[in-house]
């Protein structure tokens, strides 16, 4: 259960209003600089191989004011090698962020600049050998890290787990706080990874119309050679855990080929027994469409979040925006309720899945909350991809819940010479608006650290004994 908070200092603020009764942003802040790594030297682009950013990618909350980000699989905006999309071999990680919720004042009509601090980088690895074109020039001996680069893969289907290459899109911590979940576009994979040393722990595998069985290194050519399983680079962008962390909920980014690909309507969702690791439904989400009745056009979706063990908020975009040289459209927060939706784990094809999918309705419309507040449809970031609900606070003495939204911005500090930082903006929402959110219940950081010296109490009194 999380701990509530008497908040202090002020800090400036702008005016804001609600774009949704009971949804108002009431803080932002932004992080820079390089990461906690203490990786030196350059990725094959020029990158330094420290740099923070993408971390919008994925974000979750881990009790207090910590909260977990991963971004997604590195720098690739930059040309140096189209064979491989421009990736690298980036070292796939998470970082850990005190967002100083706890820090802060947040007062009715108005919005609080919050100052989030780095505490930890975290690399993830493997204990097995995998699959690399091109291996990071940190591994050692026993030690084998994941990597954004596409062409780390091996023979067989893309859900290989022996494969090295990693795009994580989406983080969730267990029930226990000592161990996150991830979700991958290149497989796609759900792995779990401890949380103190990185160390891959579990895999949990999807069905195999999920993957691929034709691979490459360039997201184009892998696409055309297939004809079922997930699209290039839109596997499965969003993870969900339910509050009593015994379930997962994952989502795809777009349609599987066999349901449309970019071009169809409806997405799956997959629910997974945690204790078992196995998939035990799947559901139909459909996309808005966003361009007309002649010519259909649907965006995408970046995250599933839990407002209970049935009810979930969906983010559903455009990839318009800072860091596209456009204008935002669409970056809408939507409702659904899984309990009594039809199971579509039998049915293939958009026309088949799209009668069953399940309803929505809409909780947020971003791109209204924020110009309401200053924003401009060019300066609200393209990619806001990561979404977490985190410790309830007061807002001019009343308390409310908070809802994280995260940018992934691409590793780029500037586009077109304008700040494109990682930005994370705090939505306050009044207990009305969700009668039904249960917080996930992870234990706080002091619980943790207790458990831990009792676990080498325990372990002194043997080595004595």
């Amino acid at each position: 259960m999380f701990t509530r908070r008497l908040l202090a200092a002020l800090v400036p603020a702008v005016l804001a209003t609600s774009a949704h009764a009971g949804v108002t942003l009431i803080g932002t802040g932004t992080l820079s600089g390089p990461d906690m790594s203490g990786l030196t030297g350059a990725l094959e682009s020029g990158a330094s191989a420290s740099t923070l950013g993408g971390i919008g990618s994925g974000v979750a909350w881990a009790g207090g004011d910590t909260f977990l980000f991963t971004p997604d699989r590195g720098p690739n905006a930059t040309a140096w090698n189209s064979a491989v999309d421009d990736t690298t071999s980036y070292v796939s990680r998470f970082q850990t962020v005190n967002l100083g919720l706890s820090s802060a004042v947040f007062t009715s009509g108005s919005v609080t600049t919050l100052t989030p601090t780095l505490t930890d980088t975290t690399l993830l690895s493997s204990a097995t050998p995998l699959n690399y074109g091109s291996a990071p020039a940190l591994n050692s001996s026993g030690v084998n890290y994941f990597t954004g680069r596409s062409d780390a893969f091996g023979a067989g289907l893309s859900s290989n787990p022996n494969n090295a290459r990693l795009d994580p899109e989406s983080i969730r911590v267990a029930q226990n706080g000592k161990s996150v979940f991830v979700s991958d576009e290149y497989g796609p994979y759900i792995y779990q990874f401890d949380r103190a040393t990185g160390e891959r722990i579990g895999v949990i595998t999807l069905p195999s119309k999920f993957a691929v069985s034709n691979l490459s290194s360039q997201g184009a050519t892998e696409i055309s050679g297939n004809t079922s399983g997930r699209v290039a680079n839109k596997g499965m962008e969003g993870l969900a855990i339910t509050p009593d962390g015994k379930t997962l909920v994952g989502i795809m980014q777009s349609p599987l080929i066999q349901d449309g690909g970019t071009d169809g309507s409806t997405v799956r969702i997959v629910t997974i027994d945690i204790a078992t690791g196995k998939v035990t439904h799947e559901y139909a989400y459909k996309l808005d469409n966003i361009g007309t009745v002649a010519k259909p056009k649907y965006p995408t979706v970046s995250e599933i979040v839990a407002i209970n063990d049935h009810e979930f908020l969906v983010d559903e975009r455009d990839g318009k925006g800072l860091g596209d040289g456009s204008n935002a459209a669409v970056k809408k927060l939507y409702k659904i309720d899984l309990s009594g939706a039809a199971d579509v784990s039998a049915l293939s094809g958009a026309a088949n899945l799209a009668p069953k999918a399940v309803g929505k309705t809409l909780f947020l419309d971003v791109v209204a909350a924020l110009t309401s507040v200053g924003y401009t449809t060019a300066t609200i970031p393209a990619k806001l991809e990561g979404v977490a609900f985190g410790p309830d606070v007061l807002v001019s003495g009343v308390m409310e819940h908070t809802l994280i939204v995260a940018n992934d911005n691409d590793f780029l500090s500037t586009v077109g010479g304008i700040a494109n930082p990682n930005r994370v903006f705090v939505f306050g929402v009044t207990d009305d608006t969700l009668p039904s959110y249960q917080a996930q219940r992870i234990p706080e950081p002091t619980t943790l650290a207790l458990a831990a010296l009792g676990l080498m109490g325990c372990m002194v009194g043997r080595r004595k004994g």
